[in-house]
């Protein structure tokens, strides 16, 4: 079962590597800017009112032309919202505005006609239907350089123009107040998100280094006692321990990147629900592993005690005992994973599979991690920001966010609602931000317990600050570019990396690190299994020694 877990979390946290907030500045670099059509695609909330009582509220997208739209509520103003007629308003309106809002259908001519035509009539903006419930892009014509338009424009979906229209032509008074707030520069989400991701890989690590030392000092505690057992702890076998080799961290990539490019082809609702299902399997996994490890502490008659069970094998009295919670738990999340706080649930389970996997897949030494996360390291590049050149568009961020499909996003991320942020929406994480490298981590703290290091000298606290610092500066990045999506391991890798190197190189330790991955150790229980007879030829070989 847990080879199952490892499976489906290492094909599908490659899934999401872009940490994302949500895009509410857009650039368009196929639509270039131009005297009077230079403004930013900006998202604007349009606020409406019926017959003087607040009602819904829509979301639109700001054109290129036109002056910019006010960011502060307060700033705003409530404008009459009419009727244009002719609807397309490609020629003059049969009736003069008098400053309000113009509602249009879009079609039969541009955009910036339409507009100019609405300023004309007295409008003080306008607001174009879409023809589908996508938003669209409003940009200007290359050889339109006298554009001179003083009155805001903004592009509906197609059910909220239609509802708005509805209403107008029913007789309703309705008026609307048209702004595009700003996000805050820092959202508590991110402070959250961060501390869940470097906990997640403190907790990971510490119990990857426990499990490890336990099992040397059975070893150890073996080889006393005079029975033969195997030198190769870390390896795989009977404990379950997969150690991960150079080709399979390079053949991880591919696989993933293949897999991604699945995604993105296939991305449809059905396919999300198939998604859904992996997660959950593998999260009952984790789930499992984690509350049997927490629990056998108490409950260690239950933990010994096995029964043996068919496909499954011999399987403990409290595993038995946990599984039924961990599967309503994860069918529960599954079946109400729209609602508003279902993300609690999705990041337990994302976190324990995350803490499962790195506590059984190792890296054995410095070598494989450095290939593990260089090839991550391009891999994240390459999907998040060269696809576009091939796609149009981020294959990366467009699979996180769920596109084409009614789901908010994949899975296979942590997320956190921006709880200040007027946009709401969710701060993600991809698990392979968080597993990656915190294999890496758990790796250095293997290495120090072996190596009985301090916290100080050893490798691991400078590896896990490193990772931290590299996080941090993602989501500094992130809030720099206006919430547009980062590989996070862009900036994880080089921190967490370098600062291991560095240290190995000047502790003159790296050749250790990189090629052993553990410190030399002096066997002091060989025990020398002797016939009477070589006992006597040792003990006279020697008469001066007496």
């Amino acid at each position: 079962m847990a080879a199952s877990a490892v499976l489906a979390v290492l094909l599908a946290s490659a899934l999401a590597g872009a940490a994302a907030g949500g895009d509410i500045v857009h650039q368009d670099d196929q639509a270039p800017k131009i005297p009077g059509c230079s403004n930013d695609f900006v998202l604007v909330k349009v606020q409406s009112w019926v017959d003087g009582k607040e009602k819904d509220e829509y979301v639109g997208v700001g054109a290129r032309f036109g002056p910019k739209i006010v960011s502060k509520e307060k700033y705003a103003n409530r404008t009459q919202l009419t009727l244009a007629d002719p609807i397309e308003c490609c020629s003059p309106p049969k009736e003069k505005v008098s400053g309000g809002l113009l509602l249009v259908k879009r079609g039969k001519c541009k955009f910036t006609k339409k507009a100019k035509l609405a300023e004309a009539a007295g409008a003080s903006g306008i607001l174009i239907i879409n023809h589908g419930t996508e938003l669209y892009k409003m940009v200007c014509e290359k050889n339109e350089t006298e554009l001179d338009i003083h009155i805001p424009a903004v592009l509906l979906p197609q059910d909220a123009g239609i509802a708005l229209h509805t209403l107008v032509t029913d007789g309703k008074s309705v008026s609307v107040q048209l702004y595009s707030p700003d996000r805050p520069v820092v959202d508590t989400a991110e402070v959250f998100l961060w501390l869940m991701a470097v906990g997640t890989v403190l907790c990971a690590s510490y119990w990857s280094a426990w499990s490890s030392r336990e099992a040397i000092n059975e070893q150890e505690k073996l080889l006393k006692d005079g029975h033969e057992v195997s030198l190769n702890v870390e390896g795989g076998g009977s404990n379950g321990i997969v150690d991960i080799n150079v080709i399979s961290a390079i053949m991880f990539v591919v696989i993933a990147s293949c897999f991604l490019i699945m995604l993105y082809k296939l991305m449809s609702t059905w396919f999300v629900e198939l998604l859904v299902v992996i997660f959950c399997i593998g999260g009952v996994e984790g789930l499992q592993t984690c509350l049997v490890a927490l629990l056998s502490r108490w409950f260690r008659p239950a933990a010994e005690s096995f029964l043996k069970v068919p496909f499954f094998g011999a399987i403990s009295y409290l595993t038995l005992a946990v599984s039924p919670f961990c599967v309503v738990f994860a069918v529960l999340w599954a079946v109400y994973r729209q609602y508003p706080y279902a993300w609690i649930g999705q990041d337990i389970l994302g976190i324990a599979l995350i803490v499962t996997v790195i506590q059984i897949v190792r890296v054995p030494n410095l070598k494989v991690g450095s290939v593990l996360l260089s090839c991550a390291f391009f891999y994240d590049i390459f999907w998040v920001f060269i696809s576009k050149r091939w796609f149009h568009e981020s294959v990366m961020i467009a699979v996180a966010r769920g596109d084409k499909t009614d789901e908010d996003g994949v899975p296979m991320l942590l997320k956190i609602p921006r709880m200040f942020d007027p946009w709401g929406g969710y701060s993600i994480i991809g698990f392979g931000d968080i597993l990656l490298p915190g294999l890496v981590v758990a790796f250095a703290l293997r290495y120090d317990w072996a190596a009985k290091k301090s916290l100080r000298s050893g490798y691991f606290l400078w590896s896990a600050l490193a990772y931290g610092t590299g996080l941090l500066i993602t989501y500094v990045a992130l809030n720099l570019m206006d919430g547009h999506g980062q590989p996070a391991l862009l900036y994880i890798v080089p921190f967490t990396l370098g600062t291991l190197i560095l240290l190995g190189w000047k502790r003159r330790e790296l050749r250790n690190l990189w090629f052993k991955g553990e410190p030399e150790r002096v066997c002091t229980h060989v025990h020398m299994m002797m016939q009477p007879h070589q006992a006597k030829d040792i003990s006279v070989s020697d008469p001066s020694s007496s």
